[in-house]
């Protein structure tokens, strides 16, 4: 019988829809899936964390030993590299973009410019950090496009429920 891998040691896709997570409590009960008690109690050593990463002939099982990887990946714990958003109050600009077809939808085509150097690498954190800044509803569904640097800033295109946008 195979021994599983170290997830840290396979450039492991964390955030890969198809990834099967499974805890493994010290008392022997196996649960499946992930979120930040998970994470906690694997860091506590309350239970072992395991992922089956399943591939075109077979799937492999694999022991998630880097757990501070698995938190970052997940947005558990920030990570400014992955996701190009600094922990702090963000500076933005932003206004409906001019290229929006539809104005009267619920949700619209918004211009973000940063003013403090950030930018946008994971949509679903910029979603997180801007509904606790600014209370605003980003879609996450849709992605984003730009990053394009200005005098003004860099700039970034994404979509927000109209009724959330405030001044």
């Amino acid at each position: 019988m195979q021994e599983p891998r170290n997830a840290a040691s396979a450039d492991f896709p964390y955030t890969l829809s198809t990834v099967c997570y499974i805890e493994v409590s010290s008392g022997g009960t196996v649960t499946f899936g992930r979120d930040a008690g998970t994470y906690e109690r694997a860091r506590s050593g309350a239970s072992r964390l395991y992922a089956v990463w399943p591939g075109q002939y077979r799937s492999d099982l694999f022991v998630i030993d880097d757990l501070d990887d698995y938190a970052r990946a997940f947005g558990i714990v920030h990570d400014e590299r992955r996701t190009g958003l600094a922990d702090h109050e963000h500076r933005v600009r932003w206004s409906i973009s001019p290229y929006e077809t539809n104005p009267n939808g619920s949700y619209v085509s918004v211009e973000v410019r940063f003013d403090c150097g950030c930018e946008i690498k994971d949509l679903a954190a910029f979603a997180k950090h801007m509904r606790e800044q600014k209370g605003w509803a980003v879609a996450t569904s849709t992605g984003f496009s730009g990053g394009w640097s200005q005098d003004d800033g860099h700039r970034f295109s994404v979509r927000v429920r109209r009724t959330s946008l405030r001044a």
